[in-house]
């Protein structure tokens, strides 16, 4: 890309509302819009996240995937589209930060979509619990022998460039988006690589690895997935 490229965030989130503020306000300034898909919750996290600065759409149904659907309808609206989206969660367990090296790959032409993995980078004792890394690694596994796919993690942290992103036509509502994703870029061909991220222990509770129920359904539809695009 010749000139700096128009980047957008995409935020999905239910009940952050002490988390939100923290992750906004450590996203570079390169970043143009900060999309906050307020996934119907119940605190203030819509409130807090407009007043730190982001743009806030709301989904009422409840789904990781849904959400995002929803953020980038209202990005498709605008006049002008990005080159780039990134995905980033607001419990704070990521870096913000480290976004400037989601987005080099694909600025140096060297990928269209970049994972950061948290199983390459530096993880705080208890930030992952078991089940989620071993999903990881199940996962992963199946992907590179069922699909020849290469990826070391399922991370949300995320970066790829929005036209391919749109080409990927994303369906799934819950916990099988960020899987859907790579997978469908691999089937599709794009250009994708892994740098490491680093990740901490989250603010709040996990709806997913916080619950047996949250673990037992999100392994549910990734293997699901993996499945389904077999």
């Amino acid at each position: 890309m010749n000139n700096p490229p128009i980047v957008d965030v995409i935020i999905p989130a239910y009940n952050e509302e002490k988390s939100i503020p923290k992750v906004i306000g450590e996203i570079p300034g390169f970043v143009r819009h900060i999309v906050v898909a307020n996934n119907n919750s119940t605190d203030q996290t819509g409130e807090v996240a407009k007043a730190a600065g982001a743009i806030v759409v709301f989904e009422p149904q409840k789904g990781y995937g849904k959400a995002c659907l929803t953020a980038m309808d209202w990005i498709k609206a605008q006049e002008i589209q990005p080159d780039i989206v990134v995905f980033l969660d607001g419990d704070y367990s990521d870096y913000p930060e480290e976004m400037r090296d989601l987005v080099k790959p694909i600025v140096d032409g060297k990928a269209e979509m970049v994972i950061g993995s948290r199983a390459l980078g530096m993880r705080e004792k208890g930030s992952m619990t078991l089940p989620q890394v071993f999903g990881n690694w199940l996962a992963t596994t199946m992907m590179k022998y069922m699909q020849g796919a290469k990826f070391s993690d399922l991370g949300p942290f995320r970066a790829i460039v929005w036209k391919r992103l749109l080409d990927l036509n994303m369906v799934d509502q819950n916990f099988g988006w960020t899987i859907e994703m790579q997978i469908k870029a691999h089937k599709a061909g794009l250009r994708y690589t892994e740098v490491p991220v680093n990740y901490r222990k989250r603010i709040g509770v996990s709806k997913v690895s916080g619950t047996i129920k949250g673990v037992i359904g999100a392994g549910y539809k990734i293997i699901f997935t993996i499945f389904k695009y077999w």
